[in-house]
């Protein structure tokens, strides 16, 4: 049912060719992010577990009889299914029985306790993570340059873009890629994080698993990975950071399961570390990367408005690195690129790393202004050449440096690309 007004997502191509393959496909992600939408684009039929009509009549029904929502024509819609867990299992039983292709969509905004769900739902449901909305997306990209294409290691010709202004950054920064935002003034748009935290502190926190956690430290984590955004702060510092803020000290294990609760709400998406030998201790032992599921939930944590965030040009990297993981993640995800992040025992770094399906990997490099680029790339040939020399593990295919400013994307007599994260496609 194509939905009027609908905005193509990247991930429709990945849907599509998900439900060519399975017999059921799980879209998951954060609150707002357009799953419902893309894949209502999708479906033929629908049924909303979390429906209020009726006082949430959908929901009951599901709960005594969950085979009234598989009613429909294929692909059939089943919306929040997390809403009454046993709709996992029963959807998996009715791909077996059918054995037919792309017979529903199921969404979710939260992973529920796997207690009572018996069957993963291996080779029956494929699941596929929906991202808040990159800048290519919400139309703020020009989409001159393709991810794929530098990640193969091609040739860049001098491409001339168009050079932003610092403000306009802060304000894809605090404003965010959710959908709802799109059109708005940025004073009003800043209002859906805002809002979208004091969801997760008053109610969805608690509601995910029935345990009423403390509000007010989870006020304080939520502070203390703003305040660590795109670092790979311990669990150990984040209770020292929480502690410094209340004077208050928080048990590590409970900043342990209040994170996972965070993660299992699709609040916040970690980088994990990488090496480009599969079994290097470095992608076990190296922490991963903290990051929010969109840079606007930092700032509204820490009510930063544009020029707060302007104010503070130090911050200010953090938080762009944090949208360019976002975007990179989105493109990414189009053929079938995961992002990490690179951090050996030797102190060498790459801010975001590209790994594909055949092992090649390209490691990035995340800067503001494009003062900053010949830094950039000196560190970037420094990796590469210090993997080469000491034998190290698969060198990266390609060096890029992402730049916020920048009048040009090329790439250099030193073979380092050089891109504005404004120019960025698939």
């Amino acid at each position: 049912m194509k939905i009027d007004g609908y905005r193509d997502r990247i991930i429709d191509e990945v849907i599509s060719r998900y439900l060519r393959v399975f017999g059921a496909v799980c879209v998951e992600g954060p609150k707002w992010c357009g799953k419902t939408w893309s894949s209502r684009n999708q479906a033929k039929s629908e049924y909303f577990v979390g429906s209020p009509e009726g006082n949430f009549q959908n929901r009951r029904l599901a709960e005594l009889d969950v085979n009234v929502v598989f009613n429909g024509e294929a692909p059939h819609l089943i919306d929040e299914w997390q809403e009454v867990p046993a709709i996992w299992d029963a959807a998996r039983a009715h791909v077996d029985e059918s054995r037919e292709k792309g017979r529903y969509i199921l969404t979710g905004s939260s992973t529920p306790n796997r207690k009572g769900v018996l069957h993963t739902g291996t080779g029956r449901i494929a699941t596929i993570r929906l991202h808040t909305m990159s800048l290519l997306e919400s139309g703020d990209s020009e989409g001159t340059v393709s991810l794929r294409d530098l990640c193969d290691n091609k040739p860049l010709p001098v491409m001339p873009v168009l050079d932003r202004e610092l403000n306009q950054i802060a304000e894809w920064i605090v404003r965010g890629g959710w959908p709802g935002g799109l059109g708005l003034q940025v004073q009003d748009a800043q209002m859906i994080p805002r809002d979208y935290i004091t969801q997760v502190e008053e109610r969805d926190i608690h509601r995910i698993d029935n345990i009423q956690r403390d509000v007010h430290k989870v006020d304080l984590l939520l502070r203390s990975l703003a305040r660590n955004e795109s670092t790979t702060v311990s669990v150990s510092t984040l209770c020292s950071d929480i502690a410094g803020i209340d004077r208050e000290k928080v048990d590590p294990d409970t900043v342990s399961s209040y994170l996972n609760a965070l993660s299992r709400l699709f609040v916040i998406e970690n980088q994990r570390p990488f090496h480009s030998n599969v079994r290097s201790t470095v992608r076990v032992k190296q922490s991963e990367k903290r990051h929010f599921c969109d840079p606007s939930l930092a700032c509204a944590i820490l009510k930063m408005t544009p020029e707060r965030v302007i104010g503070d040009l130090h911050f200010m990297g953090f938080l762009f690195e944090a949208l360019v993981a976002r975007d990179l993640r989105v493109y990414a995800s189009a053929f079938g690129g995961e992002l990490y992040h690179y951090q050996d025992y030797a102190g060498r770094e790459a801010d975001a790393v590209i790994e594909l399906e055949n092992g090649d990997w390209a490691a990035i490099e995340v800067k503001l202004g494009a003062n900053q680029e010949d830094a950039a790339a000196a560190g970037l040939i420094d990796l590469r050449d210090s993997i080469l020399r000491e034998k190290c593990g698969r060198p990266p295919k390609s060096l890029i440096v992402v730049l916020g400013k920048s009048s040009a994307a090329y790439t250099r007599k030193d073979g380092v690309h050089v891109v504005p994260l404004s120019a960025l496609r698939p």
